[in-house]
């Protein structure tokens, strides 16, 4: 497959950001969907964030642009995630994915083509989480912010997108039910929760029925 197939292929299966209503944009996937006993907030009163699910087009391949947080957040402290974070009061999705990734790794809004979303995802912590997939540029530059972001990498695309790597493990929570959740465990980096969750949500809207691709 192309560079230019794998665009057309992957932007002809998200939403389109000329449809996007926030007025109708309740989250379709959660940290729930494994966990269907736990309780589901009001959808209405979730936070809206965003993240950049950034592909790297480089020649050999795509990858995808992950970030580990801090050590020093106060929350989820070294976990791997997308660049993202809370929306503005009248800020798009796609305006907050962009704005957050230039201030957590440095990356140049110019170097990125925003293809569409995902569908909204809820968090356990609360929050309405827009993905927001974009082709990135493979010149394009990262420099951490030390105060949030402690490493920045790419995994490739094809590992993340193989349903072989969709682990399916669980966590007791002390005073609480047990919480499963998708890993997809890469070299010494933990991929799980939330950000796991999105990636199987990107896998779902590229596959058909078969888990076939166009180029299969």
């Amino acid at each position: 497959m192309t560079r230019e197939e794998r665009r057309a292929w992957i932007t002809s299966r998200l939403h389109p950001i000329a449809d996007y209503d926030p007025s109708l944009a309740n989250p379709l996937r959660s940290d729930f969907d494994l966990n269907p006993g736990l309780k589901v907030d009001n959808p209405h009163a979730l936070r809206p964030a965003a993240v950049l699910v950034g592909l790297v087009e480089h020649d050999d391949g795509p990858t995808i642009l992950l970030t580990r947080r801090s050590d020093t957040l106060r929350s989820h402290t070294g976990q791997i995630a997308f660049p993202g974070g809370r929306c503005d009061p009248g800020e798009t999705p796609w305006g907050t994915a962009l704005r957050e990734a230039q201030e957590e790794v440095g990356l140049d809004p110019a170097h990125v083509t925003v293809a569409g979303l995902l569908h909204g995802y809820q968090t356990v912590t609360g929050f309405h989480v827009t993905p927001v997939v974009g082709f990135i540029d493979p010149r394009a530059t990262f420099t951490p912010s030390p105060e949030e972001v402690a490493d920045v990498f790419e995994t490739p695309f094809d590992f993340l997108m193989d349903p072989a790597n969709h682990q399916r493990q669980h966590r007791e929570v002390p005073g609480g039910p047990r919480r499963h959740f998708y890993a997809m465990p890469w070299n010494d980096r933990f991929i799980w929760g939330a950000t796991a969750g999105m990636l199987r949500s990107l896998y779902d809207a590229l596959h058909d029925e078969s888990g076939r691709t166009p180029s299969e």
